[in-house]
Order: C-alpha cells, then sequence, then structure tokens
C-alpha cells in the first residue's frame, strides 16, 4: 500500500506550511511514533510523527519549500517492493506551488489523512529531542536516553548528542528549532528559502536593491494586520506618572520580576473592572471573555512578531508571572510556543518604551477590542495644582479600541483607572 503524506494543518489560521527539513531521506526505514519531517507553520516549528510503518519512498516538496495545506509532500510505501512504484507516482505528481490549496482543515483532521499527527508537546515522560539531534545520535550510535539536554526545556540539541559522542564542535552557534537541511547548526531565524546551510547574518547594507521572500511568520503578521485595518477603530492617549512604580520596580527587580509583568498584571487587574475592554466583535453581538489573558508583542529574530500570552494574568502573583513571562518569551525566540501560548489573548500590550520611544499608535490585532502601546518612562518638568514646578517621570500610553463595540469614553475610564493605579497604589501588585 502507498500512502500519501499530506502537509498538515498545524493552526486554525494555517493555510500553507513550509518544510524545514526532512528528518528522514528517500528509502529510508520509517517506524511508527518516529519523527519524518519538520514543518514551520505561521508561529512555530513542529517535528511531525509518522502513523505508519513502513519506507520513505520519494520526498516530493524538499526542504526550504512550501506548500498548501492538504497538498502531498511525500509518499510512503509499506514494503521496499512498493518503492519503486511509489517513485514513479511521486515523479507524476503536480508540484506543491502547483497543487490547488484547500481551505483550512482541522489539525485532527489533516493529520489523520496525512498518516502523521503533531508533536506539540513530547514532555510526557519521553525525551524531546531535536530532528537533527535524532540524526546525529543514530549516526554516532548515542542511546538518547542517556542524554539530559540542555537546550529550552530540556530538549536535547545537536550539542548534546556531539557532546556525548566526543564530537563537540569548537564555539558552536546555538542551537534553535529551526534547522536547515545541512549538517550546520542554524541561527535563530527561519531557514532560508533553498535547502542549504543557513548563511551568516546579512548586514542590512549588503541586501540593498534586493527583494528578500517573506518567511512564514511575516506573512502571518501581513495576513493579520490587513484583515485588522478594516476594523473601524479610534485611539485614546493618556499620560501616566511613573514615579511609584518604578521605585517599587527597583525594589522587587532583584526577585527576578520584570516591567513587562507589573504592567501586565496591572493591566489585568484593571481590566476586571472594565470587561467591555477585554471583549470582541462577533457577528452575532459582543463575546465578553471569561478570562483576561494578557498578550505582549514580541519581535522575532529574522523578521516579524509574536505575542505569547500571560494566561489569567489577574490571577496570577506577580513572581509568578515574571517567571512565566521569561519562559515564554525564551520559547518563543526558538519557536517553542505552542498555540495556545501565542493564540489566546484577550487585550494586548506593545511597549517600545526600552527603544526612547516617547509614543506610537498599535495596530489592533485580529480578534480582540483593545490594545495599549506603551512608550518611555522619562523625566519631565510639570507643575503641581499650586503652580509650583518640579521633575516627575512620566509615560505615554495609547490605548486602540474597535468602535463598533467600544466608545471612547470607555477607553478613557480604563486609562483613568490604570493611571491611578500604577501611580496611587502600584504596591497592590506584589499582593
Amino acid at each position: 500500500m502507498i500512502r500519501e503524506v499530506f502537509m498538515p494543518a498545524l493552526s486554525s489560521t494555517m493555510t500553507e506550511g513550509k518544510i524545514v527539513s526532512w528528518v528522514k531521506s528517500a528509502g529510508d526505514k520509517v517506524e511508527k511514533g518516529e519523527t519524518v519531517v519538520v514543518v514551520e507553520s505561521d508561529k512555530a516549528d513542529m517535528d511531525v510523527e509518522s502513523f505508519y510503518e513502513g519506507y520513505l519512498a520519494i520526498i516530493i516538496v524538499p526542504a526550504g519549500e512550501v506548500a498548501p495545506v492538504g497538498a502531498a509532500i511525500a509518499l510512503v510505501a509499506e514494503t521496499e517492493a512498493e518503492i519503486a512504484v511509489a517513485q514513479q507516482q511521486g515523479a507524476a505528481a503536480p508540484t506543491a506551488a502547483a497543487a490547488p490549496a484547500p481551505s483550512p482543515a482541522p489539525v485532527s483532521a489533516a493529520t489523520s489523512s496525512a498518516g502523521l499527527q503533531q508533536n506539540v508537546s513530547r514532555q510526557n515522560g519521553r525525551s524531546v529531542v531535536s530532528p537533527r539531534a535524532r540524526k546525529l545520535a543514530k549516526e554516532f550510535k548515542v542511546d538518547l536516553n542517556s542524554i539530559k539536554g540542555s537546550g529550552p526545556n530540556g530538549r536535547i540539541v545537536a550539542e548534546d548528542v556531539e557532546a556525548a559522542a566526543g564530537k563537540a564542535q569548537p564555539a558552536p552557534v546555538q542551537q534553535s528549532v529551526t534547522f536547515p537541511a545541512a549538517p550546520a547548526p542554524a541561527p535563530a531565524a527561519p531557514a532560508p528559502a533553498a535547502a542549504k546551510p543557513a548563511p551568516a547574518p546579512v548586514p542590512a547594507i549588503a541586501l540593498s536593491g534586493q527583494t528578500v521572500p517573506m518567511n512564514a511568520l511575516q506573512n502571518a503578521v501581513v495576513r493579520n494586520m490587513e484583515a485588522s485595518l478594516s476594523v473601524p477603530s479610534f485611539r485614546v492617549g493618556y499620560t501616566i506618572t511613573t514615579d511609584n512604580l518604578d521605585k517599587l520596580y527597583k525594589q522587587i527587580k532583584s526577585k527576578g520580576v520584570t516591567m513587562t509583568a507589573m504592567l501586565a498584571k496591572a493591566v489585568a487587574v484593571t481590566l476586571q473592572k472594565h470587561p467591555l475592554l477585554n471583549a470582541c466583535y462577533v457577528e452575532s453581538g459582543i463575546q465578553y471573555r471569561a478570562d483576561i489573558n494578557v498578550a505582549v508583542a514580541v519581535a522575532m529574530d529574522g523578521g516579524g512578531l509574536i505575542t505569547p500570552v500571560l494566561q489569567n494574568a489577574d490571577r496570577l502573583d506577580i513572581y509568578s508571572l515574571s517567571r512565566t513571562w521569561k519562559d515564554l518569551v525564551d520559547r518563543a525566540r526558538t519557536k517553542q510556543l505552542k498555540p495556545d501560548e501565542y493564540s489566546t489573548g484577550t487585550f494586548t500590550l506593545s511597549n517600545l518604551g526600552m527603544f526612547g520611544v516617547d509614543k506610537f499608535d498599535a495596530i489592533l490585532p485580529p480578534n480582540q477590542g483593545s490594545i495599549l502601546a506603551i512608550g518611555s518612562s522619562r523625566p519631565q518638568v510639570v507643575a503641581n495644582e499650586d503652580g509650583l514646578m518640579g521633575v516627575k517621570r512620566q509615560m505615554q500610553v495609547n490605548i486602540t479600541c474597535d468602535h463598533r463595540i467600544i466608545y471612547g469614553a470607555d477607553a478613557a475610564a480604563f486609562l483613568q483607572d490604570l493611571a491611578k493605579l500604577l501611580e496611587t497604589n502600584p504596591q497592590s501588585l506584589t499582593l
């Protein structure tokens, strides 16, 4: 029996996927549950395993190329005798670019028809191993069960296998979950379109006059922003004095607390009083959310951005929230976030204050009613009610809202309460 391997749908918004690398080569034996290919979706890279035992007869879509969801990317033969037949069948198959793009399908349906399963989390009693590390372990005959992973969340990476085999390379580039097809460690940026080792970062001046294709994450941002700009929105600005907040931050920074976590916590607490700002528009009306999940925009190396989500931010203490945020950012930069860790936000923060930006406007994300843009906190000469001059640290914030459900007075009331919390009672964030 010859089975087609289809491009799986790894998220509800995925319409096409990029082959990061084939863990198996044409002609290799494939065991049930064994990783066959690594696919790049619009947000993360996923190991994909086989449901069946057989032989990877032919690879239709090579590493570095893109195929629409549902398109055949390889053929698996049940027996060695069927490999030649499968290769002839695959050679006659249309290319991925020529194949019609189907409508996005649920993950379970796509993976079932392809004979593959998405490996979002492989922590349940099993080692988490990168595809390249698994390939090297087979080459060096290293037992993966004897290795303790040094990657994020204990993931076994190539350097761990090389060290165990006594073949560690000098000063290796830090391993990420995005791998090129050739055996060379890759930087955190997505693999290039061609199946070749990832080149060193190219200075911007060297790209002058060139057209550089967008990666999957950048294309996802394009689609989301085009959809967002069709929403009637408005913006409201507010000035917040941060003297007390900055003082508190200096006191608890040594305990691992981040300013991002403090701001997210403050927003989440304020949203408890303003559920409309945490809601979103749907065709049937206003959808009020049961949870307050604060998403925070993070720029990705290589282009694009992702919004890791601090789920139930209003219920977590500031220390747990800070630890969670650090873990989310670390895994976001290595493209290891699970779908619910970047797609469940109900309110978004975008902070450019660390770049010295005074103020800016943020574009409303899809399926959300509000996003808050945060500028830098800096000393300002201000006058009090008695006309006396003094210096206070202040920051500008601007909120963008969906005008179909949120009005100016709603946004202003939210900002007023947020400012009151940060200016007069930031200590409550540590309770």
